[in-house]
């Protein structure tokens, strides 16, 4: 039998896509959820230094939040109504950097014809989710450009009073459409004083994206606050097992508002310990 040179193997093997730099690398990417970052966790920062931060911490996918500065030569701040000059310089940016979107919130736009701008955009940047805290009476417009574009419009939950604090506020409203769903933030769950695997079992079938954090209520004035992921009370291993048995697909956030000058080592130590997490839980 003739041997065969191991060289050409490889080679291959790449030409057919077995190690393309779009493989397979995080144990979290075999379950489809595509774990990034919140931008809005750099906010004191422009989103090009954001990007450079999300990539430092072993994430390659962002959500962008509405408002930050562009930067990186780039004049404007991240906003529906850029124009497509200003996109193509973003999305370029985007992808030199080895990034790509997954999300962009928590967003709100006025009215109908603003809402079809956002959609305009979020198809033209790759952006799959729209987060969104509408008012319950553009429900019905919102999921008929939803179901026309076919992007996913999930509904963030801040803490209470916001109105969609609780599970059964976005059941109410999410109709039949399947783009419409929940944007799960397991924090702010835990600061409404709710389970968030409880959140998450209620909500099943309709979590469209995730907003993850851990947090502690350890401050004087009795606040949470973020911190490392499996310090806190948002029982991260439980959460990361109950999306399993549900078989979610989807974007996951991370969002960490704590130590703002200075939280990427934070983020990168959380990133490692949800994919250890992720390995070891069933």
């Amino acid at each position: 039998m003739k041997r065969i040179n191991p060289l050409l193997l490889i080679i291959a093997l790449l030409a057919c896509g077995a190690f393309s730099a779009n493989a397979q690398r995080n144990p979290e990417d075999k379950a489809g959820w595509r774990l990034g970052a919140q931008s809005y966790s750099f906010r004191l920062f422009t989103f090009a230094e954001a990007l450079r931060k999300i990539d430092s911490c072993g994430l390659k996918y962002v959500e962008a939040f509405p408002g930050q500065t562009i930067g990186g030569g780039i004049e404007g701040k991240m906003d529906y109504k850029m124009d497509a000059a200003t996109r193509q310089a973003v999305k370029k940016m985007v992808k030199e950097k080895g990034l790509a979107f997954s999300a962009f919130g928590v967003v709100n736009a006025p009215n109908e014809a603003d809402w079809k701008a956002l959609f305009e955009f979020a198809k033209d940047m790759g952006i799959s989710n729209i987060n969104t805290e509408p008012k319950v009476e553009q429900i019905p417009y919102i999921a008929r450009l939803a179901d026309e574009y076919k992007i996913n419009v999930a509904l963030h939950n801040h803490p209470k009073p916001s109105h969609y604090w609780h599970p059964d506020s976005v059941l109410a409203v999410i109709g039949t459409s399947k783009y419409i769903g929940a944007c799960a933030d397991i924090g702010h769950w835990v600061r409404s004083g709710m389970d968030p695997v409880d959140c998450l079992k209620k909500l099943q079938g309709h979590i469209l994206g995730m907003h993850f954090k851990d947090v502690k209520k350890d401050t004087p004035d009795g606040k949470y606050h973020d911190v490392i992921w499996g310090t806190g009370d948002c029982k991260v291993d439980a959460v990361i097992a109950e999306l399993k048995r549900q078989k979610f697909k989807g974007p996951i956030s991370v969002e960490y508002e704590h130590h703002w000058e200075n939280n990427g080592p934070e983020i990168a130590e959380s990133v490692k310990y949800f994919r250890s997490a992720y390995n070891k839980v069933q």
